[in-house]
């Protein structure tokens, strides 16, 4: 699969870093045009061109925990233009969780591979760090932490470094029931730890997690949503980064009706690494939203992203936003996006926009990509030549294309496991 180049703001996008003639040093000239209401164009394969008016520097978006702050979306606003909103009433409304603080609770929680120097509790309003890290970009991270009264806690002290992955089990009990939920991951310095927050059964979920890595730790989040079919799932993961400390969050979606997912992270001092991946199979009637924002808000710090998807059959929808934010303080930075999606069967849709806002002219680097295709003929032909019979030979593909990502955790078991999904997925299409 080739990606071509197109321009886009005077920024030229393609499988490279960028170059921007006549760039200053400060960057007051991008910033100005990056800011400004520039028309951009979106669209999915198959899908005519819509220009539409840009939505600004991320820096202008606005966040906080008052829900006034947040009304109502129609469709109309940026950050939710490609949301399906009537189908997610249900969590965007202010209400408790259903059966809040009895054992009718619509969702299960069950924390297991903590040990020695890992703590877990819960934490109230306005009991730290809870709040100290999430920043609500939109509605339904104010509702999800206005109605949760006790958020789970988990805390790795300081120097501590855990074996084996810390895993929290999120059951919903039954579709349509609401679920608000809240968790604070907190490493202290010097400390080492996976997380792997994994969702299956069924409920209207609407969840927020925080991670505060401090200086020199290094943690894992593997979050996994493996819904059942008439799952719908918002949430923002927010993390802050310390000085020399590195951070990766993996989103794995492959259940749910409806998943939208917000994933941040920014930094708290220089010296650090953060990485996102994420992997993505939509079928037929499914929506999977995935959006994320790496907030450059310090020198010397570094960042990944990368995103891959594959969608089949009718109805099937796919939605990735990527924004990178350089602040003019941000010297020394060095930063990649990048998403790919392969549809398998007509039909499908993905949307892919990445944006990429530059305040200094004093970085590594910087650079952002996207493509969207169809198998690649020439590598299906080359098996096939070799005696590969073409629906073995379209799932080696497929498997290849997935595997950059599934790489990239650290669970072995999740690993196989997840293979194991992909194979059922390859199969339900035939493919």
């Amino acid at each position: 699969m080739t990606e071509t180049p197109e321009k886009v703001a005077g920024v030229e996008v393609g499988e490279r870093r960028i170059s921007i003639p006549g760039f200053t040093e400060e960057g007051e000239n991008l910033a100005a045009e990056t800011n400004s209401a520039a028309d951009h164009s979106h669209g999915g394969l198959g899908e005519s061109k819509n220009v539409t008016s840009g939505a600004g520097s991320r820096t202008n978006r606005h966040i906080g925990f008052d829900l006034s702050g947040f009304p109502d979306p129609t469709g109309r606003e940026e950050e939710w233009r490609f949301t399906p909103l009537k189908k997610l009433a249900g969590v965007l409304s202010d209400v408790a969780t259903d059966g809040a603080g009895t054992d009718r609770e619509p969702v299960e929680y069950q924390v297991s591979g903590a040990v020695e120097g890992v703590e877990v509790s819960t934490l109230g309003h306005g009991e730290s760090p809870r709040g100290a890290v999430l920043q609500p970009a939109d509605r339904a991270a104010v509702v999800a932490y206005k109605n949760v009264d006790d958020a789970l806690h988990i805390k790795v002290t300081e120097g501590t470094e855990v074996a084996e992955p810390i895993r929290v089990d999120i059951t919903g009990k039954a579709a349509g029931v609401r679920a608000n939920s809240h968790l604070v991951v907190e490493a202290e310095p010097n400390t080492k730890a996976v997380i792997v927050l994994e969702h299956r059964g069924s409920a209207d979920y609407n969840g927020n997690v925080e991670v505060k890595i401090a200086d020199g730790a290094s943690v894992s989040v593997i979050s996994l949503q493996r819904w059942d079919h008439d799952a719908v799932h918002v949430g923002q993961h927010d993390a802050e980064v310390g000085k020399d400390a590195k951070y990766k969050h993996v989103a794995v979606t492959l259940g749910g009706k409806i998943v939208r997912l917000n994933t941040n992270f920014r930094y708290a001092a220089e010296g650090a690494r953060a990485e996102m991946y994420g992997l993505y199979f939509a079928d037929a009637g499914q929506h999977i939203e995935h959006r994320t924002f790496v907030d450059h808000n310090s020198p010397r710090n570094s960042s990944d992203v990368l995103y891959k998807g594959a969608l089949q059959g009718e109805t099937a929808r796919t939605v990735w936003v990527g924004d990178v934010l350089i602040r003019k303080e941000a010297e020394g930075t060095d930063s990649y996006e990048k998403n790919q999606n392969l549809v398998l069967t007509d039909g499908a849709r993905a949307d892919s926009v990445p944006n990429l806002e530059i305040e200094t002219g004093l970085i590594d680097g910087a650079g952002h990509a996207s493509s969207t295709g169809r198998f690649d003929d020439n590598h299906l032909f080359y098996l096939m030549s070799r005696g590969i019979p073409e629906d073995i030979a379209r799932q080696l593909v497929v498997r290849g294309f997935m595997n950059e990502i599934i790489q990239k955790i650290e669970v072995s078991s999740i690993r196989e496991s997840l293979a194991e999904d992909l194979e059922r997925e390859l199969r339900i299409s035939g493919h």
